[in-house]
């Protein structure tokens, strides 16, 4: 059992012990926490809107987590399944003073979360997280009289509004999609994607989508990180049915990965880089990935004569980039895509239509649009963690080892070397340490990733 608390919300597993897992008491114990928060940070009656991806335990989280606001006199607007961009969108659009997405993201389907949202639709500060956390464990709630308790709407209007606004930017060329006659394969892993995916393909113009795991019931059909040894079945998929390409998104839709028409994965490193590319040579200016992401972003950047910048991993960390360097694109290497013009937010639906319309202007076939890119190869490493152990000391241990060499603490410790770089870091999500590594071969690769493992197993 697991339970997670950072600033951007609270993780666990469904079952066990509260305080150890996601139990009934730490889901309403900090969404009381994150009420009272807007409660004092607005001062006037408060709105929240509240969505959920398909995991099973989603309606006995959402229903702890509403039934908890309403009795601290929080209205609620319930969006039910949708994605987390979806529900970003929705508190700005319906005018909010937060958001809270019921979702685990890309954990398997035994985990669930609560994913806190500010009045901007975008995940809490540093600072406002911190403070959350802080009444969570203090318990200092003041919780309304039966008379006054917060009212609950439903409107289920966002996902197509989340369309709308996809299709009226003005380098999504829904014409351009179409006149390319596309066949796309989509893996929505039993999630909400399945709810809107195809509608947002057949709005761009394409007509022919062929779904796998496409009932949105929870029941994941693999691992839900879209990493290429989990998507066998899609990209046997793509091959069988001929198609030109397949998008592949998580549970909750802010992490976008493309197969080729050949079956092979396109990187989810390179959805960004793609994209980046495209928005680029249309509207020139800085771009922003974090430091767990590849080098590829920077070269794209600086073809076009333009600053690129990284950022702490976590997206609140790499919007505050995007916003101090007014970034026209970023987001990070995982597949998640931030394009600015739509809201600051990872959004697998907007690079899927900035996607397939680059692709469609191109002419090029999806396997040789990615041979535009450098090639670089990331090695992603994860070690798992025992509370006794002590981060700081493992720190230590590698900045001794390598001080002849350029070290960023921003984010864990990232290493620089004339072939590339590793990183390592505590993750947010997870009770584990993620080493990646970039190199210009998997040698290299798992070379300097393998030179920190070495160092973290030793002790």
């Amino acid at each position: 059992m697991a339970l997670i608390k950072s600033i951007s919300g609270i993780r666990g597993t469904i079952g066990g012990k509260s305080g150890e897992s996601l139990s009934p008491l730490d889901i309403v114990k900090f969404a009381a926490a994150f009420g009272t928060w807007i409660i004092r940070r607005h001062k006037t009656e408060v709105t929240v809107v509240v969505g959920r991806d398909a995991r099973k335990s989603g309606p006995m989280v959402s229903n702890l987590a509403i039934t908890t606001l309403c009795n601290l006199g929080i209205n609620i607007t319930d969006i039910g399944l949708a994605t987390t961009p979806t529900v970003e969108l929705a508190v700005t659009g319906t005018g909010a003073q937060g958001g809270i997405i019921i979702t685990a993201s890309h954990n398997p389907a035994e985990w669930n979360a609560l994913k806190l949202l500010n009045e901007n639709g975008e995940f809490l500060s540093s600072d406002d997280g911190q403070e959350v956390l802080k009444l969570a464990s203090s318990e200092d709630f003041n919780f309304v009289p039966f008379d006054r308790t917060g009212s609950v709407s439903t409107d289920d209007s966002w996902s197509q509004k989340h369309i709308n606004q996809i299709l009226n930017l003005n380098l999504v060329d829904a014409g351009e999609i179409k006149a390319a006659g596309f066949t796309v394969a989509i893996d929505c892993i039993n999630s909400v994607g399945n709810l809107i995916v195809p509608v947002l393909l057949r709005s761009l113009g394409v007509t022919k989508v062929i779904a796998i795991n496409s009932t949105p019931d929870g029941n994941f059909a693999h691992n839900p990180e879209p990493l290429p040894q989990n998507l066998k079945d899609i990209s046997d998929c793509v091959v069988k049915e001929h198609a030109d390409l397949a998008f592949v998104v998580d549970p909750d839709v802010d992490r976008l990965a493309i197969v080729c028409e050949d079956g092979a994965m396109f990187g989810e490193e390179y959805t960004l880089v793609a994209v980046s590319d495209y928005i680029l040579k249309h509207t020139p200016g800085s771009t922003v990935s974090n430091l767990s992401s590849t080098m590829a972003l920077k070269d794209v950047t600086e073809k076009y004569g333009c600053k690129y910048f990284s950022s702490a991993v976590g997206e609140v960390n790499v919007v505050e980039e995007m916003k101090k360097r007014k970034a026209v694109i970023g987001g990070e290497g995982n597949g998640g895509v931030i394009y600015p013009e739509l809201h600051y937010g990872r959004d697998a639906l907007a690079g899927i239509a900035l996607f397939l319309t680059h692709l469609a202007k191109s002419r090029m076939k999806c396997s040789s649009l990615r041979k535009l890119y450098p090639e670089y190869i990331i090695a992603k490493k994860k070690l798992t963690i025992s509370p006794e152990i002590n981060f700081d000391d493992i720190l230590n241990t590698i900045r001794n080892k390598f001080s002849d060499r350029e070290i960023d603490e921003r984010d864990g410790m990232r290493i620089e070397f004339p072939e590339g770089w590793v990183q390592i870091r505590k993750s947010n999500t997870e009770p584990v340490i993620r080493i990646y590594a970039e190199g210009n071969s998997v040698p290299e690769a798992e070379y300097l990733a393998n030179s920190v493992i070495s160092i973290v197993k030793k002790g």
